[in-house]
């Protein structure tokens, strides 16, 4: 099988060659090629190369589109801090929604626009498909409700909007979920098979703010991406317990679980036939641990998690992982089924 063909196999519960691995490499692929992170951020070539790269050298299943969280953000017109070679990040001190009223005063961007970030990834799906279209399955990225009003709002913020402005947090909502379909439908144009959604911030929240804001939005964003025909994987950074099972009903081909998240209570929250990926801690087993151990450790990740089973860390692959260790990550899953 190829790549491709392993993981929307596996997504659907039919029979695969081996484990896929969707192993999530931003920092490391930039580093594999010697650009500055900065350069890999900003310019869909150099993005493209490190994908591939990595892809090919460690015999991953995709590639994937995504550099920073701040793509969207930034083409609303969001202060947006570059460094040479670190991850881009919001200033919260001058957000954009500081002031609830400037909600009403927002446009939503063109995806196609030249020039804007949204376009740069847009320009790398394209440029990926060229490359390894048929053998690895290339994804696409969008962030999630509580994710994209975090950088719009300030993550401490929209904490206390959640009980002080709830009216105002589903409206920000509904114009981030519009925002999103629209660029998650571009990137699905520009050849994205898969559309994955970040939404990092949504595990600070809790289950109240889940059950009656969160999780109907990020409901709305699945749906509307698998009205595209594409398979839908939610990555959720942190710990998701409370809200397991709010995240299993929502229906997604892929669900990520950080190292914080027990592969066990994922599995008996979500159910057998739901499609689990992770949980290795990036630093402390994939980083700091041996090639030994990180085989033993996906091992046990797959014992928990069942045959509906891909491999990758809990989150970001780091930069300084030893190239043995992620390569003991992917010879798990080729010696697995």
């Amino acid at each position: 099988m190829t790549g491709r063909e392993r993981v929307l196999a596996m997504e659907a519960g039919r029979p695969v060659d081996s484990l896929p691995c969707l192993a999530i490499t931003m920092q490391f692929a930039a580093a594999r090629i010697g650009a500055p992170y900065q350069e890999y951020a900003t310019d869909y070539r150099t993005l493209v190369e490190g994908q591939v790269r990595v892809a090919e050298e460690f015999d991953l299943d995709y590639v994937n589109s995504m550099s920073d969280p701040c793509v969207e953000a930034a083409d609303l017109g969001a202060e947006v801090v570059f460094y040479p070679d670190a991850v881009p990040s919001m200033i919260e001190s001058n957000s954009l929604l500081a002031d609830p009223a400037a909600l009403d005063r927002l446009e939503l961007p063109d995806p196609l626009r030249p020039g804007s970030r949204m376009k740069n990834r847009l320009d790398a799906i394209a440029l990926s498909q060229r490359r390894v279209g048929g053998t690895k399955l290339v994804e696409g990225w969008v962030e999630g409700p509580t994710a994209e009003a975090a950088d719009l709002r300030g993550i401490n913020t929209l904490m206390t909007d959640f009980h002080d402005r709830p009216d105002f947090v589903r409206r920000l909502f509904e114009f981030v979920v519009e925002m999103e379909l629209r660029f998650a439908q571009a990137q699905v144009d520009a050849g994205a098979e898969q559309i994955g959604i970040g939404d990092a911030a949504a595990s600070l929240a809790g289950p109240r703010p889940w059950a009656n804001l969160i999780g109907p939005f990020e409901q709305r964003l699945v749906d509307g991406i698998h009205a595209m025909g594409v398979p839908a994987r939610l990555h959720i950074c942190g710990d998701t317990r409370r809200i397991l099972e709010g995240m299993g009903r929502l229906g997604c081909e892929l669900v990520d679980l950080d190292f914080l998240s027990p592969m066990t209570e994922g599995r008996a929250a979500m159910g057998p036939e739901q499609t689990l990926l992770g949980n290795l801690d990036p630093v402390r087993v994939l980083q700091d641990g041996t090639p030994e151990s990180v085989y033993a450790a996906v091992g046990e990740c797959h014992r928990q998690a069942g045959r509906r089973y891909i491999v990758g860390a809990g989150c970001e692959v780091t930069r300084d992982t030893p190239p043995d260790n992620f390569h003991a990550l992917v010879r798990y899953a080729r010696e697995h089924t």
